[in-house]
């Protein structure tokens, strides 16, 4: 598809938190390193914890814990801010799908 290379931003407010530097494309999920700025520290146990809360299965566990994620940040593509997003951090890897529509709440 055409994303590899492509660098999507992930930010609170105006204040970078990290980058995201695409080198696979399996869409709808988009995988890449992940370059974290100084302020990922400070949002990087929600991650821990909504990664941890999805392989253990505790789905409405995640769903709650997600909910700070996305309420808190944005993530940027580079034609701009996307509408929705489900994102991963682990290791310095980042995968993620978005959507320029709100997803449909099922």
């Amino acid at each position: 598809m055409g994303f590899e290379g492509e660098v999507w931003r992930l930010m609170r407010q105006e204040e970078p938190v990290g980058e995201i530097v695409i080198d696979e494309a399996d869409f709808p999920w988009l995988n890449g390193r992940f370059v974290p700025a100084p302020t990922f520290a400070e949002v990087k146990p929600w991650f821990d914890e909504s990664l941890a809360l999805l392989e253990a299965k505790e789905y409405e566990r995640f769903d709650d814990s997600y909910d700070r994620i996305a309420d808190t940040l944005s993530l940027v593509g580079p034609s701009g801010p996307v509408a929705e997003f489900l994102l991963h951090i682990r290791s310095g890897r980042a995968w993620f799908r978005w959507s320029d529509e709100p997803f449909d709440d099922v």
